[in-house]
């Protein structure tokens, strides 16, 4: 018959616990930050590409500070749901903001 100690066998489980409880930490934090953005609406003027608008929010935005240009055309692409990255004069595109 094996005898188990009970002191470290709880003491074994409430480790994992613990373990379990910090790691699921990490993961439900990014989608709690996701939740957090809200949207305005811009408008696009003459000349304007999706570049340029992605580079000035690149310095403007909170929500894209420090992110590379190239990321903010795609998330603008995928936010607005355009289906061509060519954009027409008074254009509507949601930004998202922090």
């Amino acid at each position: 018959m094996i005898r188990v100690d009970v002191k470290k066998f709880i003491r074994s489980v409430l480790i994992v616990l613990v373990i379990i409880g910090v790691f699921s930490l990490f993961l439900i934090s990014p989608s709690l930050s996701h939740s957090e953005v809200e949207y305005k609406t811009i408008y696009v003027m003459q000349g304007e590409t999706l570049w340029c608008i992605a580079s000035e929010l690149r310095i403007s935005n909170n929500y894209y500070q420090g992110k590379d240009v190239r990321y903010i055309v795609n998330d603008l692409v995928t936010v607005n749901d355009l289906s061509s990255k060519t954009l027409s004069v008074n254009q509507s595109l949601q930004i998202p903001t922090m």
